[in-house]
């Protein structure tokens, strides 16, 4: 395992600290309906622009619904060589539940 996982509140202090790269790996509709601010949906081609492109220093913090498919990605990225990579736990189910402080 090359990425770690975050709580919401630690999560929320990364988007604090760090400006990380947000990717929501949930459905289009969900991720319509509400996601965490400035998460980029996560598709085939972002996937595709990031591995060839993609800060690979930049921290990035990849969530799902309840934190299962974003330990996936979060190791596809990792393996791809992006350094510093994180994944909510609990998905975005606990960022609703337990919603952070964000001021």
């Amino acid at each position: 395992m090359n990425y770690k996982t975050l709580s919401a509140a630690e999560s929320a202090l990364l988007i604090k600290a760090s400006n990380p790269m947000i990717l929501d790996c949930r459905d289009l509709k969900d991720y319509k309906v509400g996601h965490i601010n400035d998460a980029l949906h996560v598709h085939e081609g972002l996937k595709e622009s990031l591995i060839k492109r993609g800060d690979k220093q930049r921290d990035l913090l990849i969530y799902c619904y309840y934190g299962h498919a974003s330990e996936h990605l979060a190791q596809f990225f990792a393996d791809f060589g992006f350094t510093s990579v994180y994944s909510l736990a609990g998905g975005y189910a606990s960022w609703k539940e337990q919603p952070p402080l964000q001021n």
